[in-house]
């Protein structure tokens, strides 16, 4: 008799139940991985190809970079290869182009930035060059914000004080000039004939300036009027022949000797700075000051043998000054009497007077010297020294000079007899100099120091510009007078 099948049992059904369900859930969760991790690839490989389509512009777009800004195009082309770096690698160094038109405007407005442009090397086909194609001279470097740079820390006064040249009394260091040093931090002295005897006296007075200096991080520029010819100051030393009788020879190779000997003449006796060469042509025979500090009445004859003397002053680690910018050799008045007119326009100007000066910034020069010229043509009010027309529209935007720009003696009768010392520092600094020379007169300079003081405090010069003067001043007192 066959047995009756048993029914199964209630815990029996509950397991296979159970087994059911995680055979169910596990394929599930298998098949779900998969698709998930097939989304995720998908949606990778479309945000790479969106990064690299934003990364690499289409040809078109290259090409019309590459023609509106001709100094990005190996950028350009690195960015349209295949085998291109990550993308925040070359995000991060294509070049911004309105970054780049921005800084080449540097200094062709009135004390409106703080950087100078950047020098081009020196294979590049725009090395040196401005916007004009004239060759620019040698940028300054930029302010540094660090605790390295010597603005850092500095009272405005003090900032102030770098930016004034003083003249001295007597043979040795009084105590009005000592204070001058030490408490008016100016940034310099200049000798005239009566502060000097003998080489031996000269070269102890100069030392004795150097040691009341109490920041020896920037040293004083102790300089002189050693042209040669009837402008020579110094003691003891070789008389140097006129520049007129330079010019005669027509040889750079003796114009150069002639500037490493006023350089070896100026190191002897403790001097770091020279206002020579003359750049000036003399086109006027009834000029009463310039004459024989001429090289010649030609511009070139002029340019050819200033710029060999200035490099030949440069070999010697001593600052040549180049004067009278724009071009003294026209006027039949002495600046240091009275204010000399001369009616020329820019164009006229171009055609002469300012030819050794544009030579000479493209070779280098490091400081520029402006004339107590009235040139109605560019400015109505203002003579040259006090003018923004021929300071930052002339001579920095046209010309190109990224160097120290410093007056003619502001005691001269060209300015003191219209203009008084104080308000005329003020002017000038407004215009765009980084140093007033006031070479007489310790209150004189101190009155100059005070009116640009208080014109900062009031509103009328911002602190940003003198710090872009002394920017340039650090820069060069960096280049010629770092003794290490």
């Amino acid at each position: 008799m066959p047995r009756k099948p048993r029914s199964s049992s209630p815990l029996f059904k509950i397991i296979s139940a159970i087994l059911l369900m995680l055979i169910i859930t596990t394929g599930g969760l298998l098949l779900f991985g998969e698709r998930s991790n097939t989304a995720t690839d998908t949606s990778t490989q479309a945000s790479q190809a969106s990064q690299a389509s934003q990364v690499s512009p289409s040809s078109s777009e290259t090409q019309a970079d590459a023609q509106a800004n001709p100094q990005t195009e190996p950028q350009a082309e690195a960015s349209a290869r295949p085998n291109q770096e990550p993308a925040e690698t070359v995000s991060s160094t294509k070049p911004n182009v309105s970054d780049s038109k921005d800084a080449s405007k540097e200094d062709s407005s009135d004390s409106s930035k703080t950087n100078a442009p950047v020098k081009p090397k020196a294979d590049s086909p725009n090395a040196g060059s401005d916007q004009s194609g004239q060759t620019a001279a040698p940028a300054v470097p930029a302010k540094s914000d660090n605790a390295s740079s010597p603005i850092t820390g500095m009272t405005l006064e003090e900032k102030i004080g770098q930016m004034v040249l003083a003249g001295l009394e007597g043979t040795s260091l009084r105590a009005e000039d000592k204070k001058l040093i030490q408490d008016y931090g100016i940034g310099g002295v200049i000798f005239y004939a009566d502060n000097i005897q003998s080489a031996a006296q000269t070269k102890k007075f100069a030392a004795s300036i150097k040691a009341a200096n109490p920041n020896k991080e920037l040293p004083l520029l102790i300089s002189v009027d050693q042209e040669g010819g009837r402008v020579a100051r110094l003691k003891g030393v070789e008389k140097i022949p006129t520049a007129a009788a330079v010019g005669r020879k027509n040889d750079t190779e003796y114009a150069r000797s002639i500037g490493e000997q006023l350089g070896e003449q100026l190191k002897s006796q403790g001097f770091n700075l020279d206002y020579a060469p003359v750049l000036d042509v003399n086109s006027n025979p009834d000029n009463p000051v310039i004459g024989d500090r001429s090289f010649g009445d030609s511009a070139a004859m002029v340019s050819k043998m200033g710029i060999a003397v200035m490099q030949g002053l440069e070999s010697k680690k001593v600052i040549p000054v180049v004067k009278h910018f724009p071009g003294h050799g026209d006027t039949s008045v002495d600046s240091h009497i009275s204010l000399p007119v001369v009616n020329k326009s820019l164009a006229e100007l171009n055609k002469l007077e300012l030819i050794p000066f544009r030579k000479a910034i493209n070779e280098g020069a490091d400081v520029v010297m402006i004339a107590h010229i009235l040139l109605p043509k560019l400015d109505q009010q203002f003579p040259s020294s006090m003018s923004k027309a021929v300071i930052t529209d002339l001579l920095r935007s046209k010309l190109g000079f990224k160097g120290v720009v410093m007056t003619d003696d502001m005691t001269m009768g060209a300015i003191a007899k219209n203009y008084g010392i104080g308000e005329s520092a003020v002017h000038s600094v407004q215009a765009g100099s980084d140093i007033i020379l006031v070479a007489h007169g310790a209150d004189n300079a101190i009155e100059a120091i005070e009116a640009i003081t208080q014109a900062v405090k009031s509103g009328r010069i911002s602190e940003q510009r003198i710090d872009e003067s002394l920017t340039r001043i650090f820069a060069l007192k960096s280049k010629y007078l770092n003794e290490k």
